[in-house]
């Protein structure tokens, strides 16, 4: 198992305001000071102004130190260890740990410092202990949660979000040339998975696209941004197609029922013909107003469960 204090940085990112701690932490600005002061457990340098800043190693510190509050350990017991042992016993807490949060930081840590190495390193430490599915639902899921929150803090810029996100995006896609290589698929049916126009937030598309050809369905994979009018081309080639769609942050709120009625007219003219969405933008219709043939579900799982 893949550990915080041997993490490789770079100079991307070396200093972090009290605020940043808190928000990559999830320790109360109050509370790092308490420690700072009761304890010494940081050395903040302070600008002219007096207002602190903090190190990557002391950002690294903190999170191993709140790894293993959070584990049970009282901050005194943690205070009075030597430096190297903290490292040391977040080792020996992660092996046994269920929770995820020791690979969530480091990954949050390779995002700060646009460190594809590690980022690299710790996929592969994971890769040995569970599937890309479990990794998906149980580490990038509530990576990304975090990094949505983030970013919208001023933690992050969108720089780093898009890092990340690409490295995700490309290992979702190396599983899923290899699952295609392997399996045939095993039903007449047909998945399209497309996103709506200026969407393009499609990695919950990439994992339901992985877990569908898992199952041995044939899928077609469009992407971002597909108009609907283009969508129409592909109900001359199949006779059964489930049209998958992630509503994230596009159709607008104010044109999302316009745009079912418009897909239910254009598209949805064959009872063989149906429409599963899920995202985010789900929550601003009543689905129990849906037509019978548009289904919206509340998460991956959800949908997973009716393949």
């Amino acid at each position: 198992m893949f550990n915080l204090f041997k993490l490789k940085m770079n100079n991307i990112k070396n200093s972090f305001s009290i605020k940043d701690l808190e928000n990559l932490t999830g320790i109360k600005a109050h509370t790092i000071r308490i420690w700072e002061k009761r304890y010494n457990l940081l050395q903040p340098e302070r600008t002219d102004t007096n207002i602190r800043t903090y190190s990557t190693d002391n950002l690294q510190k903190l999170l191993n130190i709140s790894y293993l509050n959070n584990n049970g350990y009282k901050i005194s017991k943690i205070a009075s260890l030597d430096s190297n042992q903290i490292p040391n016993l977040v080792k020996e807490v992660a092996q046994s740990d269920c929770t995820n949060n020791h690979a969530i930081d480091t990954f949050k840590l390779s995002m700060l410092n646009f460190d594809q190495k590690l980022f690299y390193d710790t996929y592969e430490s994971l890769l040995k202990e569970k599937s890309i599915i479990e990794m998906f639902y149980q580490d990038f899921i509530p990576l990304l949660t975090e990094i949505g929150l983030l970013w919208q803090t001023d933690t992050i810029t969108p720089a780093h979000e898009h890092f990340l996100t690409s490295l995700i995006r490309q290992k979702i896609l190396i599983n899923t040339e290899k699952l295609q290589s392997q399996n045939q698929a095993t039903t007449n049916s047909v998945f399209v998975l497309y996103l709506p126009d200026n969407e393009v937030h499609e990695l919950g598309l990439m994992l339901i696209n992985y877990q569908l050809i898992a199952n041995g369905h044939t899928t077609i994979f469009l992407g971002q941004s597909v108009p609907i009018n283009s969508l129409n081309d592909l109900l001359s080639h199949y006779e059964n197609i489930t049209f998958i769609s992630y509503f994230t942050v596009k159709p607008d709120k104010e044109v999302l029922e316009d745009y079912l009625i418009e897909f239910s007219e254009k598209i949805l003219i064959k009872k063989s013909v149906k429409l599963w969405v899920l995202g985010k933008m789900i929550n601003e219709f009543d689905k129990s107003l849906l037509p019978k043939q548009i289904t919206a579900f509340n998460s991956i799982e959800d949908l997973v469960k009716k393949i």
